[in-house]
């Protein structure tokens, strides 16, 4: 039997990504199209939840860049 898809879409290109664990093998993905707005979305989520948020960065269309969120936070301010 085939192992079903764990993200059910694409990751578009100049997309800010971050995860949110919800549990054993339960994360939600959430994307912004702006980097102040994913910048601030993220911050209020560890404000209530540090150890299970995961910043992911930017989408190029191969990997994720401006993957740091400390230096990203410190320039976007």
């Amino acid at each position: 039997m085939a192992r079903p898809r764990t993200k059910k879409f694409e990751f578009g290109k100049g997309i800010y990504y971050f995860n949110i664990k919800k549990g054993y093998n339960n994360n939600i993905t959430i994307k912004r199209l702006e980097k102040k707005k994913a910048i601030d979305a993220y911050k209020q989520y560890l404000k209530t939840q540090p150890e299970n948020c995961d910043w992911l960065g930017k989408w190029d269309g191969k990997k994720f860049i401006e993957d740091n969120f400390e230096t990203e936070s410190a320039e976007c301010k």
